[in-house]
C-alpha cells in the first residue's frame, strides 16, 4: 500500500513540475497550475497537497499516545493504531521530498526538515529496538521479574542481607563472650575455649566488604560482584574457605548478587528499549508546534 501511495505521489509530482518527462499522463487543471511568482514546490496545489497530507498523519501520529491511555475506546485496537503509526510515519518521507522539491530552502524549512530528520531517525531507531530487543532480553535473562518491581526486590535483598550480617555479628559476640567467660583455676590448666567455626568470621568479612556494598549501590555495573565472571571466581573461592555448616548461608548471599545482576541488566536493556522515546516524544511536539506554524506562514503569504 505504500509503495502504491508513493508511486501515485511521485506521478503527480512529475507530471506537475516535469511533464516532459511523461508521454501522455496529463493532470487535471486544478493540479498543474503551478505559480511561478512565487518559485516553490510547497505553493503549488500538488505541493499543498502532499504538506496537508503529512500534517494530518503528524496529528494522527501524536494521537497514539493518547489513545494508549484510552484503551477502552472502540476505535481500534493499540496494536492497529501502532502500525498505522509506523506506516504512515513512514509515508511521510516521500509526502515531504515531493512537498518541498527536494530542496531545503531558507533557514525556517532547513531547520525544520532537520528536526523531521531526528524525530524520523530516532523513530526508525526505536523501530529497530523493538524488533531485536525483546529476543536479546529472552535470551540473557533468565529470570526476568516485573520492570515495576525491581526497586522493591532490591531493597529486599538488601534487607536480607542486613539481617544476615546481624546474625553472623551476634554469633560471633556469643562466641567471644563465651570465652571470655571461662573460669581459670589454678593447677587446673589452661581454660577450655568455645570451638568457634572459622567459617562465621570469614562469611561476615565477605558480606560487609563485599556482597553489602554491592547490593547498596544504585549502579553495581562497576562493581566486581557486578561482573558475571568475577563473581563465579569469587564465590568459588568462598566455599574453599567456609565449611559446610555455612553453605546454605553463602549460597544465599550468591543468589542475592546473581539476581541483582540480572536486575542491573534488565534495567539497561529497558532503558535502552524506551530510553530513545526521551527524545522522540518531545521532539515530535516540537515538530508538531514548528509544522503549523510552518503552514500558518504559507498561507499568511500566499
Amino acid at each position: 500500500m505504500s509503495l502504491v501511495a508513493t508511486f501515485t505521489m511521485a506521478l503527480f509530482y512529475v507530471a506537475t513540475f516535469h511533464p516532459a518527462r511523461l508521454l501522455s499522463f496529463e493532470l487535471p487543471s486544478l493540479f498543474s497550475s503551478a505559480p511561478r511568482g512565487r518559485n516553490t514546490y510547497g505553493g503549488t496545489a500538488v505541493g499543498l497537497t502532499y504538506g496537508a497530507l503529512a500534517l494530518l498523519i503528524f496529528l494522527f501520529a501524536s494521537a497514539l499516545g493518547i489513545r494508549k491511555k484510552r484503551r477502552v475506546w472502540p476505535i481500534g485496537n493499540v496494536r492497529i493504531w501502532l502500525r498505522a503509526h509506523i506506516w504512515l510515519s513512514i509515508l511521510t518521507l516521500p509526502l515531504i521530498a515531493f512537498h518541498c522539491g527536494f530542496q531545503l530552502g531558507g533557514p525556517h524549512t532547513t531547520w525544520l526538515m532537520v528536526l523531521y530528520a531526528i524525530v524520523m531517525a530516532s523513530g526508525l531507531y526505536g523501530l529497530v529496538l523493538q524488533q531485536f530487543m525483546p529476543g536479546l532480553m529472552k535470551e540473557q535473562l533468565p529470570h526476568e521479574v516485573v520492570f515495576e518491581q525491581i526497586p522493591y526486590i532490591r531493597q529486599q535483598h538488601l534487607a536480607a542481607a542486613e539481617e544476615e550480617h546481624r546474625r553472623l555479628m551476634t554469633t560471633l559476640d556469643t562466641a567471644a563472650q563465651n570465652n571470655a567467660s571461662q573460669p581459670v583455676t589454678a593447677g587446673a590448666g589452661p581454660a577450655i575455649e568455645v570451638d568457634t567455626d572459622p567459617s562465621v568470621s570469614v562469611l561476615d568479612h565477605f558480606l560487609l566488604n563485599e556482597c553489602l556494598p554491592y547490593l547498596r549501590l544504585r549502579r553495581g555495573r562497576r562493581h566486581r560482584l557486578g561482573s558475571h565472571a568475577m563473581s563465579e571466581d569469587l564465590f568459588r573461592a568462598m566455599k574453599v574457605q567456609v565449611s559446610d555448616k555455612y553453605r546454605p548461608q553463602l549460597d544465599e548471599m550468591k543468589r542475592w548478587c546473581d539476581e541483582r545482576r540480572t536486575m542491573d541488566r534488565q534495567l539497561s536493556f529497558q532503558h535502552w528499549l524506551h530510553g530513545w522515546l526521551l527524545v522522540h516524544v518531545p521532539l515530535s511536539f516540537a515538530l508538531m508546534v514548528w509544522t503549523f506554524w510552518h503552514a500558518y506562514i504559507e498561507i499568511e503569504f500566499l
